[in-house]
């Protein structure tokens, strides 16, 4: 992998490091061997005895990470008024940098489960290894869509210690999802991908590493995609809403940019803009995300 957060790609420790090679698009890890790992850190840790399995409500999750060596935390909320049997939809959200797996869960009164409850979705908010830890991608601000010279200089930035971190955040969000889809009866034609700011950099980025997952994704104000190097036929059966605020410069041109380059290219593209800033933006667009996903789950 070479990839890096933007405060990640130059200093660590204090001091300057040695740059790695650029690569393309993201971590070198691969799709397929990553998913078959996390499946069976999911069933190793299903096979030991859990007085939360299967809980519902608003739980403060951990599990054991081995590549961190460390226990690993995640936020998840079941609906209280699931049967204990039915199928459900599931929605990964991933959170901002600086931020963790708590921040987005407990915003404007813990919006996002009261949506959840409402729409009957399970959400799981991983906390992606480090606050900082941007789900394999090294492009944040002001890399936004058109930058390309910008995007290049952040993956030729990429220290080996940014490496490990990225793909360590990376490992983290598809654990965290396969422990899910392994300990709930989650309907796998239904998941979603959303995530704000850097975890809308990190939606475009494993929605469409690892696009076999995903039903639709739901990027809010990061448009962090370098258009030369962005798999796009990954995408081409994969809705995709994309929000902004139009106060939230500088990611405001780069989402512009994007938005018409995409209608351009007929993808199954939506774009939703409120009137707000970018942090301002996100209990704007939260019903408008699930109302989306509900367009496309199946019933």
């Amino acid at each position: 992998m070479r990839t890096a957060s933007a405060i990640l790609l130059t200093f660590i420790s204090g001091g300057l490091l040695a740059q790695a090679q650029p690569i393309p698009f993201g971590s070198a890890l691969d799709a397929d061997r990553q998913i078959l790992e996390s499946q069976q850190l999911a069933k190793d840790l299903l096979s030991a005895p859990n007085p939360q399995r299967r809980a519902k409500g608003d739980q403060h999750r951990t599990y054991n990470f081995p590549a961190a060596k460390k226990a690993m935390p995640y936020r998840l909320y079941v609906p209280a008024a699931w049967d204990g049997q039915s199928r459900l939809p599931l929605i990964v959200m991933l959170h901002g940098a600086g931020s963790d797996e708590n921040r987005y869960m407990d915003m404007n009164n813990k919006q996002i489960m009261r949506l959840a409850e409402r729409h009957g979705y399970i959400v799981v908010s991983p906390l992606g290894y480090s606050p900082l830890g941007a789900y394999g991608t090294p492009l944040r601000l002001p890399a936004v869509f058109g930058q390309t010279e910008t995007a290049a200089r952040q993956r030729a930035a990429v220290t080996p210690e940014a490496e490990h971190t990225l793909e360590l955040s990376e490992k983290d969000v598809i654990n965290v999802l396969e422990i899910v889809l392994n300990e709930y009866p989650v309907d796998r034609s239904s998941v979603f991908l959303a995530g704000h700011s850097m975890g809308a950099g990190g939606t475009w980025y494993l929605g469409a590493k690892y696009s076999k997952y995903w039903r639709a994704i739901a990027p809010m104000s990061g448009p962090f995609v370098d258009r030369a190097n962005y798999p796009w036929e990954h995408l081409g059966s994969i809705p995709v809403m994309m929000s902004e605020g139009t106060l939230a410069t500088p990611s405001l041109q780069g989402s512009h940019a994007m938005r018409d380059w995409m209608f351009q290219q007929n993808f199954i593209f939506e774009y939703y803009e409120v009137k707000a800033d970018h942090g301002g933006m996100v209990p704007l667009v939260l019903p408008a995300v699930f109302d989306f996903f509900d367009r496309y789950r199946e019933k």
